[in-house]
């Protein structure tokens, strides 16, 4: 419509111009004619009563005189008639026109004195009229008297409107008419054209075939989608090609890479697109509003550690709420752009969301409800109407975008974590043929504890209308198994590991996630050495042993057992004081909720007291650094520490310890890790702790130091075959084998 107004608006506006001249040049005329008229029209009436008034002035005969002015109250456009005597006093008037012998007439002196008659427009009250005097003269050629001929002017103006009407009307016709006229052209050679090629642009990128949707377009538009066909075709050959050289390739490697990724979704989906559904985006664009420059980094956590290296290795679209406060100005008009930004490999489509909407959804429903109900921290889980129905809504809201994106078959559609339980339910009522998993990062709890959300039945349902459900581990699995089992009329097969409900079934496995495991460069690189240096000396580190801790500030890290554990482990040995030093990297996050501001300002004051409490000159045992860490920034830390602290509460998994291993390049480590995280059951080479016996968790500290090199090395080479075998490729490739294996009953 802009366009067409762009198009149409100098026309509207010469045409306007042109009726406005025209206009003013005709109304002018017509005011002229209608003037002159009335002027003619006087004077011939005072002529006409020239001889009667001289007639009743030379005898005085008022009465004649009255009965003459009366005459004019039934003339049509006469508003009366006045005679005046040789003094220019009122001799007689129209009975209805009283008034106007209060009026100034100073003209009347002027025609008394030079005989000559006058007419002009005067303004009476809230009207105009023409006056016309015309003087009596007597037989001694002097003036006798006079008399005013009063003509009504309001038709004169109401005719002179309604010819402005009437070139208003034609006006206002002349343009609608241009305007519809425009707007079917514009349609017919522009609009139509356009929409018929989009619309083949559609089902191409969907996947529907030429034959479905022809393009008829001739023209310069039909040689485009010409040429567009023929690139479609040629894809549609070299994928299938791709297809058939990637199974060939599979059978070859072991090892699980990038590349045997790629192989292994160009066999299995084909030409089916991969879709990833977060509420953590992989990149944010932040402004800083104190310089004003915009940034574009990676947020801090393990869903995007896991998932990056995925859609990497094989492309697809990554849809997630675009929660940066820059994000909009680097989204095109699909509110899409390709990531990384350096080296474009796939789509990042961002969701928009009210800070009403974040509110209720992210911090209210998950954070503040589901969040506490799956972690064994002893947090009373909150759950409130409003942010229930904002969690409808926001679910609702991210399936109407992965909607718009779905090709037209069988698409893949991989779910990430609590934050959209309902997802899956709600696109399978529009695309049934949709393949969707949804995995679960955090952990599951029990039935009874999962009872305690007012909502569980319709999250479960939701959870249901996925194909496959992940958990870290097998116990979740056996908890989800058991809820359902508990909590809804369903089936549950044992066997199977599948819930069958309104018939229908999905499935239930534990898929262990981990990293990008191939980081073995065969030594730490000159470069990361001389970042190491860099700390060391910033820090004061040099000679120390070095412990690190990397988390989000959450109090299911067990970020305060474990600064309990330092102090108890240089209390128990005073020697290592002055030796030791402990840095901890914190990610502040969630600070709107209470829980986790407090937690924040706990955390402040316990380093603060146990820093001051062992304090020897410049010597502190605990280094905290509390800002968000790019993972580039965070790998010196885990290539210098000595040994590494995941000290979690409750964990799903806890994707730090397996940074830490995959870092250790030169097997020089170890690992303290907390037996209620998944990565326990995977890194028995590591020394597992109760977080909560800080006895225990100090005496770990010490058999960590004092643990012999070669045991060191052992037990590391150990883990690093696990990551380095068990990756994130791998973790992907048996999710998307699972899935598309899956016999439905």
């Amino acid at each position: 419509m802009k366009k067409i107004l762009l198009f149409i608006l100098p026309i509207l506006i010469i045409i306007g111009a042109a009726f406005t001249i025209f206009g003013t040049i005709q109304v002018r005329f017509e005011e002229e004619k209608l003037i002159d008229d009335v002027q003619r029209k006087a004077k011939s009436i005072a002529e006409s009563m020239e001889l009667s008034v001289k007639h009743v002035l030379e005898n005085n005969d008022l009465k004649n005189a009255n009965y003459l002015v009366e005459k004019f109250q039934t003339r049509e456009r006469l508003q009366g008639c006045v005679i005046y005597d040789k003094e220019g006093k009122v001799f007689a008037i129209t009975s209805r026109f009283l008034d106007w012998k209060e009026k100034e007439k100073p003209y009347l002196r002027e025609v008394l004195q030079t005989k000559e008659p006058r007419g002009e427009i005067e303004q009476f009250k809230e009207y105009t009229v023409y006056s016309y005097v015309l003087p009596i003269v007597g037989d001694n050629n002097s003036v006798i008297g006079l008399v005013e001929v009063i003509h009504d002017t309001s038709y004169v103006f109401t005719r002179l409107a309604e010819l402005w009407r009437r070139i208003s009307s034609t006006l206002i016709i002349l343009v609608v008419l241009i305007v519809l006229i425009s707007m079917f052209l514009h349609k017919q050679i522009f609009v139509l054209p356009v929409l018929r090629l989009t619309e083949w642009f559609k089902h191409f990128q969907k996947g529907e075939t030429d034959a479905n949707h022809p393009i008829k377009e001739k023209g310069e538009l039909g040689k485009l989608a010409s040429e567009v066909e023929q690139v479609a075709l040629s894809l549609r050959v070299a994928r299938k090609t791709m297809s058939d050289v990637a199974s060939e390739r599979l059978q070859k490697e072991e090892l699980w890479t990038e590349t045997k990724l790629r192989d292994l979704i160009n066999a299995k989906l084909g030409d089916n697109a991969l879709f990833v559904v977060s509420n953590r985006e992989p990149f944010m664009h932040v402004m800083d509003e104190a310089t004003g420059t915009v940034s574009c980094i990676r947020p801090a956590s393990g869903v995007v550690t896991a998932i990056h290296p995925i859609l990497c290795a094989c492309g697809g679209t990554w849809i997630s709420h675009g929660g940066g406060n820059a994000d909009k100005k680097f989204v095109n008009s699909k509110d899409k752009l390709g990531v990384p930004p350096e080296d474009n490999r796939y789509i990042l489509k961002r969701v928009w969301l009210s800070k009403e909407e974040e509110d209720g959804y992210y911090y209210g429903f998950s954070n503040e409800g589901l969040w506490p109900l799956c972690h064994n921290t002893h947090t009373r889980p909150i759950f409130r109407e409003e942010d229930w129905l904002m969690y409808k809504k926001v679910n609702q809201k991210f399936a109407d975008s992965v909607l718009e994106e779905l090709p037209a078959q069988s698409p893949f559609i991989f779910i990430q974590d609590y934050h959209f339980t309902l997802l899956g339910e709600m696109i399978k009522e529009k695309r049934p043929d949709a393949k969707i998993a949804l995995f679960w990062h955090i952990p599951w709890p029990t039935p009874e504890a999962f009872q305690i959300c007012p909502y569980h039945k319709e999250i479960l349902e939701g959870m249901l209308g996925c194909d496959l459900i992940g958990f870290h581990v097998k116990n979740h699995c056996n908890n989800f198994l058991d809820t359902a089992n508990r909590l809804l009329e369903s089936r549950v097969d044992t066997e199977k590991f599948s819930v069958v409900r309104s018939g229908k079934e999905t499935f239930v496995r534990a898929f262990p996630i981990s990293i990008n495991g191939h980081s073995d460069q065969g030594g730490s690189g000159a470069e990361q050495q001389q970042q190491i240096e860099k700390l060391r000396q910033e820090f004061n580190l040099q000679g120390m042993i070095v412990g690190v801790g990397v988390d989000r500030i959450d109090y299911t890290k067990g970020i305060v057992e474990r600064i309990l554990a330092i102090d108890r482990f240089l209390e128990k040995n005073p020697q290592y004081r002055k030796k030791f030093v402990f840095v901890q990297l914190a990610a502040p996050s969630r600070t709107h909720i209470k829980r986790y501001h407090d937690l924040i300002a706990e955390i402040d004051e316990l380093v603060e007291k146990k820093n001051w409490k062992h304090m020897d000159g410049n010597w502190k045992p605990i280094l905290y650094l509390k800002r968000h860490f790019s993972a580039d920034e965070i790998a010196p830390y885990y290539a210098m520490a000595d040994l590494c602290i995941v000290s979690s509460l409750h964990d799903g998994m806890n994707l730090v310890a397996k940074e830490y291993v995959a870092e250790k390049r030169d097997c020089q480590g170890i690992l303290i890790l907390s037996q209620f995280t998944g990565a326990a059951r995977e890194f028995t080479d590591a020394i597992l702790v109760n977080p909560y016996s800080i006895e225990e968790f100090a005496d770990s500290i010490r058999q960590a130091i004092e643990m012999p090199a070669e045991e060191k090395q052992k037990r590391m080479r150990n883990m690093r075959k696990i990551v380095s075998e068990n990756n994130v490729y791998r973790w992907a490739a048996n999710i998307i084998t699972d899935l598309t294996a899956l016999k439905k009953v």
